[in-house]
């Protein structure tokens, strides 16, 4: 339950022991005394009694109002206080700084210990900051004293509301103080001395009135009485009007002699009825005249009228009219303001002092004055004038003509991308000084934006998210906020909020392909930049700073891709640590990581594809002469030999593939050929016609061995030929090469040519297949499968990028160098065996053939 807190009074006690008040136990009653002051009384003085003695229960069932309905009483006000949904104090004004006002963190249900951690303050609306809360203890009190005539007016019910909000979750409370006027405002004449001039010919029992005096303060403390210095010749009448203020009247009650007394000097008292009574005073000076004994008298004493706010100078508001018995010039009359007319009065209104026309002369403003009270004169013109006086109420009323006033107070912002809709962005307070449907006020916000107005209390509104927002999307929102009034016709206020969106880390960096593929020459040099990645985050700040790095995976034989390149962190150039080998390494592929710096963070990754191009940086090997007998020594040639006989063979093998890998054979000095040539892409060694004896008995031959690479590289093998007469050595050294070497197996090879695109770059890759016919022998095993043995032919020695390790054997068992058996399908043929299962083979530096 929310409970009120009042004010002190002789009969109400309060929480505060420590401040000199009582402690009852029924808390109920405190509100009680606001609402029902009697009932209330009625329950203070039961419990104060009841236990002096038992005679006050006797009292008790006599009193017009029982236990019963006063228990029903209680109840029902208590239950009006549930629902108000509203914490209220009251205060005397003028209370002292640090004067306790209520436990606001108890009776808003908030522990005094989550003050602080949920940022607890307090915001008072349009006023000074007159209470503070104590965070230690959660207690509302007084900052500095409050002038309730100062803040309120004259206004009935004067409070000051504050909004009390508290953070995680936000929750909005609605305090009101009531700051209960106390009697520190005497009343207060217009003047010290107030001149009157009566005939001594005036009949007793004539009336005189007379301006009351003015007290600021409201409710019983600005009831005024009046009362007048003892004398012989007047007496003071008061009469109450209607709007509870007293009409103080002087009556003659003696015949006024001039000659005896020409002079009447009053004390004229006003009191309020205030604790404790405060009064004001002023001195009466009355003349009496001689002669004209006739006052003009009005048709009316008072007169009410209204008026619209805003009416035009000049418009006529009400003509009065005064009549005077006399005759001559005793009844000519002229109208004039009282003297107790203010000057706020005297510049909004002209009063003509011949026809008794009030007209507007200034500024009519409802919001400022709702009523004027004017006093008016008529005056005779004999030669002791003669006044009569008569009241003007002029009630203002009012037109629209204030727009709607708006106030924003920002909470939020800016507002996270991932708010919850519900999320309040800021508060609205709005006002319009207009009274009745002038003063009623709808806020608006245009359509189609993901925000939303909620009503909270009274004129309040909170802006809060109605829907997800995306800062990519949209980064900031401008909200018009428009207030309009249910005048005729309606004025409106508009007042614009810029909500900016904050980032969130919803986005990974993204790269603009999933590929990248480059192609690097051998032997590169270290720390050469080879290529960029770039990736994109559409976050800001920290959440779209991306850095790279390579995703780590092992390449061969369990080295680290990172041990091949490296990749910038900020800028994401790739660089190579160390130079590639074609023979070695054709293809590096690995994953490239853009991370931003949100948190948490996201990543995204992209592949890219190394193709590493081959160089001519290998020479020619070329194997020693006779290492295909079994044994060293020169190549015996009978001299019976005819052309195109074939001696010998020259044998070597390039490690570079492509044309860096395609050897030629030529004699280095031609004329020293003699009657021999070597064959260009097979390297055997046959003649070129008939022997002779003046040929000699040996020949010496260099052979020079070049690749096909830019720039080439050769190498040379020295052949030495014996020509001898005895076929029968030559078979004999025939029999001794056919029991050591293995015998070859046929291809039919055909010659295709591929161009292929790749990555924007043409690859020219010639494949070259002659059909080349060794003598036929048994396969050779050699390794865990089947090998395809492939002698070398015309088409010289040939490699391709991609190979398979396997181990070729030719002749006595040992590794042929320069052998290259190609992926690409070849015919089928029941003369190979098994169609289509050739492997990629390329030789190592120990003579083993891998793919």
């Amino acid at each position: 339950m929310v409970r009120q807190k009042i004010k002190t009074s002789p009969l109400l006690p309060v929480y505060a022991d420590n401040q000199g008040f009582r402690r009852t136990s029924n808390t109920v009653a405190l509100e009680l005394n606001y609402q029902f002051p009697e009932a209330y009384t009625f329950l203070y003085d039961l419990a104060v009694y009841s236990k002096k003695s038992a005679s006050a229960m006797a009292v008790l069932r006599r009193d017009s109002l029982g236990t019963g309905q006063l228990l029903r009483l209680v109840l029902l006000h208590t239950a009006w206080e549930v629902g108000s949904g509203q914490v209220r104090y009251s205060l005397p004004e003028e209370s002292k700084h640090g004067t306790f006002v209520g436990r606001l963190a108890q009776d808003l249900g908030l522990e005094v210990s989550e003050l602080v951690p949920r940022m607890f303050r307090m915001v008072s609306k349009g006023r000074g900051d007159y209470f503070e809360v104590n965070l230690q203890s959660g207690v509302l009190f007084v900052n500095s004293p409050v002038d309730r005539e100062e803040v309120c007016g004259q206004r009935p019910l004067c409070a000051i509301d504050l909004e009390v909000i508290v953070d995680k979750p936000l929750r909005i409370f609605h305090v009101e103080v009531e700051i209960q006027d106390i009697n520190d405002n005497a009343p207060v004449f217009p003047v010290t001395e107030l001149n009157l001039f009566i005939s001594e010919s005036t009949l007793l029992g004539s009336r005189f009135p007379q301006e009351g005096a003015f007290d600021t303060d409201i409710g019983t403390n600005s009831l005024l009485t009046y009362k007048l210095s003892s004398n012989e010749y007047f007496t003071l009448d008061v009469q109450v009007r209607n709007d509870h203020n007293n009409l103080a009247e002087l009556v003659l009650k003696k015949a006024l002699d001039r000659e005896e007394t020409p002079e009447h000097r009053l004390l004229f008292t006003a009191t309020d009825r205030g604790k404790p009574e405060l009064t004001g005073t002023v001195q009466l000076v009355i003349t009496v005249l001689d002669a004209n004994d006739n006052a003009p008298v009005f048709n009316q004493s008072v007169y009410e009228v209204t008026v619209l706010e805003n009416t035009a100078n000049g418009t006529l508001v009400i003509k009065l009219n005064a009549t005077d018995l006399d005759e001559g010039t005793n009844k000519n009359i002229s109208y004039a303001f009282g003297n107790f007319v203010p000057p706020i009065v005297r510049a909004a209104f002209n009063l003509n002092s011949d026809t008794g026309e009030i007209r507007v002369k200034g500024d009519l403003d409802y919001e400022h004055v709702q009523l004027y009270e004017i006093r008016v004169e008529a005056q005779d013109k004999g030669h002791q004038s003669m006044t009569g006086q008569c009241s003007v109420l002029l009630h203002v009323l009012d037109v629209n003509d204030n727009a709607p006033e708006l106030a924003v107070t920002s909470l939020s912002l800016p507002v996270p991308e991932d708010a919850p809709p519900g999320t309040v962005v800021a508060l609205i307070s709005v006002s319009d000084r207009d009274s009745g449907d002038n003063g009623k006020v709808t806020c608006s916000i245009p359509p189609d934006l993901p925000f939303q107005l909620v009503s909270t209390f009274k004129n309040y509104h909170s802006l809060v998210l109605a829907e997800a927002v995306d800062r990519e999307r949209v980064s900031e929102y401008k909200i018009l906020v428009t207030a309009r009034d249910e005048g005729a016709p309606s004025l409106s206020a508009s007042s614009s909020i810029l909500v900016p969106i904050a980032d969130v880390n919803d986005n990974a960096p993204a790269f603009p392909q999933p590929v990248y593929t480059v192609f690097v020459k051998e032997n590169n040099r270290p720390g050469a930049h080879l290529l960029s990645v770039s990736a994109s985050d559409p976050d800001v700040r920290e959440n779209a700073f991306v850095s790279y790095s390579v995703v780590e995976r092992s390449v061969g034989e369990q080295q680290p891709v990172s041990s091949y390149i490296s990749v910038h962190s900020e800028s994401g150039h790739i660089y190579g640590l160390q130079p590639f080998d074609y023979e070695e390494l054709q293809v590096l592929q690995f994953q490239v990581s853009a991370r931003d710096a949100g948190f948490p963070s996201l990543c995204g990754n992209v592949t890219v594809q190394l193709f590493v191009l081959d160089e001519n940086d290998n020479a020619p090997a070329v194997s020693p002469p006779g290492s295909g007998r079994g044994s060293p020594g020169p190549e015996l040639v009978p001299l019976s030999a005819g052309a195109g006989h074939v001696v010998g063979k020259v044998r070597a093998v390039d490690v570079d593939s492509g044309y860096n890998a395609w050897l030629r054979y030529e004699v280095q000095e031609a004329g020293a050929a003699g009657p021999f040539r070597v064959g260009v892409y097979s390297g055997e060694i046959s003649t070129t016609r008939a022997l002779e004896e003046a040929d000699g008995p040996s020949q010496r031959l260099v052979i020079l061995v070049k690749d096909h690479g830019e720039p080439a590289l050769s190498a040379t093998a020295t052949v030495s030929l014996s020509l001898v007469e005895s076929p029968q050595a030559v078979k004999w050294d025939s029999r001794q090469r056919v029991g050591s070497e293995r015998p070859l197996v046929d291809l039919n090879v055909s010659l295709t040519i591929a161009i292929c695109s790749l990555s924007g770059l043409f690859v020219l890759v010639i494949v070259v297949y002659v059909g080349l016919r060794c003598h036929p022998g048994p396969e050779v095993m050699c390794g865990p499968g089947k090998a395809t043995v492939v002698c070398s032919s015309e088409v010289g020695s040939w490699s391709y990028s991609q190979r398979q390790s396997r181990k070729l054997c030719v002749w006595e068992g040992t590794a042929k160098n320069d052998l290259m058996v190609f992926r690409p399908n070849f015919p089928h043929s029941s003369e190979n065996g098994e169609a289509g299962k050739g492997q990629i083979l390329t030789p190592n530096v120990s003579g083993q053939v891998t793919s």
